[in-house]
């Protein structure tokens, strides 16, 4: 049965693989380290893979898999109070006065003071805080830098207006 040449099959994707991952990481360290692991574990799943299947296609399922798996377990773990920390008061009152409930109304009033935002501006706060930068903001909707800086600070006096009652200010 024929199997894959992984020299000739898997690793002249590898600049490919690096400039996605770097796309997601934003760091050319993380980026390297993220292809490692897909090449790893491609070499590891290779009994799975079926011939004759697209192996781009697996290599970057792989890549984007093994991003988002990392990203939620990052998250996860900032989210939660080790046992080695100390607990304060004020983390003890935070997670006793804040529930998922709470939470969820809290999204609901953002992603209404969103939509409420004109549609160009909405975009460009989005884009921003999503971790684009200004000038890949301004190339994706082709306008000027500036109007993306001016779209985003009026994007960010509106939702602070909108969302005053939560006492929680949209970073200037």
């Amino acid at each position: 049965m024929e199997s894959l040449n992984f020299k000739l099959d898997i690793y002249q994707y590898k600049q490919s693989l690096f400039d996605r991952a770097f796309a997601y990481t934003k760091d050319e360290d993380d980026a390297a380290d993220l292809v490692q692991d897909t090449f790893m574990k491609a070499f590891r799943f290779s009994n799975k893979f079926e011939l004759g299947s697209n192996v781009r296609a697996w290599l970057f399922t792989i890549l984007k898999n093994t991003f988002l798996n990392h990203y939620h377990k990052v998250k996860r773990k900032n989210e939660v109070v080790t046992q080695g920390e100390e607990l304060t008061s004020v983390q003890l009152f935070q997670s006793a006065t804040i529930n998922k409930g709470t939470n969820k109304f809290m999204m609901e009033d953002i992603q209404k003071a969103l939509s409420l935002l004109p549609e160009d501006g909405r975009i460009c706060f989005t884009r921003y805080f999503e971790g684009y930068k200004y000038h890949e903001i301004a190339d994706e909707m082709k306008i000027p830098l500036g109007t993306v800086k001016t779209k985003i600070h009026v994007a960010r006096i509106l939702l602070k207006k909108m969302l005053k009652n939560y006492n929680v200010g949209v970073n200037n």
